[in-house]
């Protein structure tokens, strides 16, 4: 059975979100996505002529038994970075290779896309930043699944897809810059650095998150986790590595693109973390969400304003306190948390006195260490 998808769209992003550039009058548009759409042609133009093939990059998806929301992201790559053997032959980009090479890979924009969900297939289409956000009609069972891409003649490839049980009650938002690795990110040198040169070896995990996430999975087998970050999708793929190898729980990341838009020079990355939250408000009623934030940019404050909006979906926030020198680094420390009625804070500078604070307060259970972490056996290595 075949089906005619596209991605989410709201008001004010209609040209990010599928619509051909044509669609807009061109004196109308912002020189941001004037310069951007004359920047993508010539990518295009030159991956064409160094013999870069069409390739899926798959990124993890979620949703509940009746839908999924697949993500994914359309590029030109090189043969030569895409592995010929095992889960390799689904990774365009090879092990260790620098963000650069993520950034500089040309996306294929508005790229038509068949995914095969559950036997049935449909067809989207990517963003001009050949970004893959489709929300598709499904019957599958809560737990771990895999779903087929392809665009054109690229070669198939599979994502995974984490559905929701419809009876679940509580899940992880985590964000992933200062929370889950020390990364000094809005400095802008820093930033350059740790994006566009070192992989995911050379970056810290942040001391005794990963076994606090592990406990929260243990004590909560089957609640979702997500990781929310202002990062592109670019550097999607070494920040699943760095996950996975720092032993933190599978989950989808919900990123952003850092181009310009119709009427901007850059997209607002708190505007990505509040309309996402919205957005887990209004799929998933019914749990209560673990938010996991530092003090070091807009965390406290988009997290205040959720919970007042929504008491009834955050079950309680934790903010990691960055030290003297990473506040430095970040910018400073963001502003006192306002009143949000029933929804317990709690405040550490690391995992282990996070974990503390939330036995206390009956979030997480005590016991012995599992055999096996959660997210090991997981698919999400395909990213």
């Amino acid at each position: 059975m075949r089906s005619r998808s596209q991605a989410p769209r709201t008001p004010s992003d209609s040209l990010e979100t599928g619509h051909p550039a044509s669609s807009v009058k061109e004196g109308s548009r912002h020189l941001a996505a004037r310069l951007d759409d004359a920047w993508l042609r010539f990518q295009t133009r030159l991956a064409i002529r160094r013999g870069h093939v069409v390739t899926v990059v798959p990124h993890t998806g979620y949703g509940t038994t009746s839908w999924v929301r697949v993500l994914a992201r359309v590029v030109r790559s090189d043969p030569r970075d895409i592995g010929n053997s095992g889960n390799d032959s689904r990774r365009p980009l090879t092990e260790g290779m620098r963000g650069w090479r993520n950034f500089t890979s040309a996306p294929v924009a508005h790229a038509a896309v068949r995914i095969t969900v559950g036997g049935e297939v449909h067809d989207v289409e990517a963003d001009r930043g050949g970004v893959v956000d489709a929300r598709i009609p499904a019957n599958l069972a809560a737990g771990w699944h895999k779903v087929s891409l392809q665009s054109g003649e690229s070669d198939v490839v599979e994502a995974p897809v984490q559905i929701v049980p419809d009876d679940a009650d509580f899940g992880l938002i985590s964000d992933i810059d200062d929370t889950v690795m020390v990364t000094a990110l809005p400095r802008p040198f820093l930033a350059a650095w740790n994006t566009f040169v070192l992989n995911e070896h050379a970056r810290t995990p942040t001391p005794g998150m990963a076994v606090l996430y592990e406990r929260i999975v243990r004590s909560a087998p089957e609640a979702p986790v997500l990781y929310l970050s202002t990062g592109a999708w670019n550097v999607a793929p070494t920040l699943s590595r760095f996950l996975s190898r720092n032993l933190y729980p599978a989950g989808p990341k919900l990123l952003t693109d850092w181009g310009p838009t119709t009427d901007r020079w850059f997209r607002s990355g708190r505007e990505h973390k509040e309309g996402s939250l919205e957005r887990l408000a209004e799929e998933f009623p019914h749990i209560k969400w673990l938010l996991v934030g530092d003090d070091g940019q807009h965390d406290v404050a988009i997290y205040t304003e959720f919970a007042q909006r929504h008491p009834e979906n955050v079950c309680a926030i934790a903010i990691r306190q960055l030290s003297v020198g990473e506040a430095v680094l970040a910018g400073g420390r963001s502003s006192d948390a306002g009143p949000t009625p029933g929804v317990p804070w709690i405040y550490a500078p690391d995992g282990a006195g996070m974990s503390d604070q939330l036995e206390e307060l009956g979030i997480i259970t005590s016991g012995p260490r599992p055999t096996e972490l959660p997210g090991e056996d997981v698919p999400g290595g395909a990213e």
